[in-house]
C-alpha cells in the first residue's frame, strides 16, 4: 500500500485526504491511501515518520510550513526567496522540500487581475503568506502586510487601515484563517466600506465558498475570489512531485 498524509494542528478539516481519497476511487487507485496526521508539535513529525515506514509523501499545513523546514533533508524544490514547505517527498527515508502554494495560488490568482491591481493590502503574517509574497513579487505587486501587531514584515496594524490606504491598496488578499469553517462568523477587522468595484478581493480559505470577507467586499462590489481553485491544484502538483521518477524534482 502506497500511503500519503497530511501534518498540521489541529486538523478540524480535510480538504487533502477527502480530495485524495475521492482521486483514488475515481481513478481506481486500490493501492493508494491518505491518513492526517494531527501533530500537537512540529518535533512529532519525526515519530509520525517512524510509525509510518510506507509513507511516501507528505502534505504540509497550518502551523507547520515554515517549523518543518529544518527537517528536511533537501529543499533545492522550493524557489528563492520563498520560506516555506507544503510538500514533502519522502525516498529512503530523506525527506525533500517544495512548495506548490504558489504554483496554485498564482494560476488561480492571475486571472481576475487587471492593470490597475498595482497594490496590494496582505492579511496575515504566517506561513501560506510566503507563497502570496513570493507570486505578487514575481508579479511586480507592491504590497504592504497586516497583522494585529507589527513583528516580522508586517507594515501596517489593522487598527492603521483607512478609506485612504484601501484607496491606495486595489488588491486584498487575506491569508488568515478568520472566518473558516467552524468560525463562520469571523473576519479581518478591515473597512470594507471603502472598497469598491476596482478592488480584488482574495481569499485563501476555502470554506464556506464566500466568507464574510468576501461578502462584505462582494457587497461594495468589488471582484472575489476564494481558495477552491489554489487548494487542487497544489493538490495535484503534490501528486505529480509524488509521483515523479526524479528523486529531486524541482517545482516550477
Amino acid at each position: 500500500m502506497r500511503l500519503f498524509g497530511l501534518i498540521g494542528y489541529p486538523l478540524v478539516q480535510s480538504f487533502s485526504r477527502k480530495f485524495f481519497l475521492e482521486k483514488f476511487a475515481r481513478e481506481g487507485l486500490t493501492d493508494c491511501g491518505f491518513e492526517n496526521f494531527s501533530i500537537p508539535a512540529i518535533t512529532d513529525v519525526e515519530e509520525v515518520l517512524h510509525r509510518n515506514p510506507a509513507l511516501e509523501g507528505l502534505a504540509v499545513t497550518i502551523p507547520y510550513k515554515q517549523q518543518v523546514i529544518p527537517y528536511l533533508h533537501d529543499s533545492s524544490g522550493i524557489p528563492e526567496g520563498l520560506n516555506a514547505c507544503n510538500c514533502i517527498r519522502i525516498r529512503d527515508g530523506k525527506l525533500y522540500g517544495f512548495n506548490t502554494d504558489y504554483i496554485g495560488f498564482e494560476k488561480s490568482f492571475v486571472p481576475l487581475l487587471r492593470p490597475h491591481h498595482k497594490k496590494a493590502l496582505v492579511l496575515g503574517n504566517g506561513g501560506a503568506t510566503e507563497a502570496v509574497l513570493f507570486v505578487l513579487r514575481s508579479r511586480g505587486i507592491a504590497y504592504n502586510i497586516v497583522s494585529r501587531q507589527l513583528h516580522g514584515q508586517s507594515s501596517l496594524t489593522y487598527d492603521e487601515l483607512n478609506d485612504d490606504i484601501m484607496k491606495e491598496h486595489t488588491v486584498v488578499i487575506n491569508t488568515t484563517p478568520l472566518g473558516m469553517y467552524p468560525d463562520t462568523e469571523s473576519f479581518p477587522a478591515i473597512p470594507y466600506h471603502a472598497a469598491t468595484p476596482a478592488h480584488y478581493f482574495y481569499d485563501l480559505v476555502y470554506n464556506p465558498v464566500k466568507t464574510l470577507f468576501l461578502q462584505k467586499a462582494e457587497e461594495q462590489g468589488a471582484v472575489i475570489c476564494n481558495g477552491a481553485d489554489m487548494l487542487v491544484l497544489q493538490a495535484e502538483e503534490n501528486w505529480r512531485i509524488w509521483n515523479s521518477r526524479s528523486v529531486i524534482f524541482r517545482s516550477k
